[in-house]
């Protein structure tokens, strides 16, 4: 085979490539653009936002940054665990993780995970998962009464601050 009749079959190849990548196949009817983009039943329902465009991501934002933590349910959590070290904190999700630390008058040593994920100070916006040294989860019990603990000590600020 000669080079030139190579080339045309190798050009040949990438409009035929071509051809076939546009989207429809030969003989089924195009769909509109308009039923692609109304349809929601559509598996092929393309999902656009006119305002999301590859030049957004150069606009200048506004911080819209609410922290959706208690401020007295995260003050009394890091004053009632205060005997653990404070491995990780972040105040904008609400997690404060510790590590193993020895309870005063105590013999075991425990570790914790305190999740605030509600800004009312309400004891569903508290969950506190222990464990101890062995890696093992503590008692309901235990768990409990340390969250009581945070929670009476929450009540208490609040109290302190006058906007009960």
């Amino acid at each position: 085979m000669a080079p030139r009749t190579a080339g045309r079959i190798a050009l040949l190849l990438v409009a035929v490539a071509s051809l076939a990548a546009c989207g429809t196949r030969f003989g089924a009817p195009a769909t509109p653009r308009s039923a692609i983009y109304s349809n929601p039943n559509n598996p092929s329902t393309v999902e656009s936002n006119p305002d999301n465009t590859i030049w957004s991501i150069f606009r200048t934002r506004t911080a819209d940054n609410k922290v959706s933590v208690n401020k007295y349910l995260w003050s009394a959590s890091l004053e009632v665990l205060n005997f653990l070290p404070v491995q990780s904190i972040d105040p904008y999700t609400g997690v404060i993780v510790t590590g193993y630390g020895t309870p005063p008058g105590g013999g075991r040593s425990y570790r914790a995970t305190v999740l605030i994920d509600d800004p009312a100070l309400d004891a569903r916006s508290l969950n506190v998962a222990l464990q101890t040294s062995g890696g093992r989860p503590v008692s309901a019990a235990t768990a409990r009464a340390v969250e009581d603990a945070i929670l009476s000590r929450a009540r208490e600020m609040r109290v302190s601050d006058n906007r009960f």
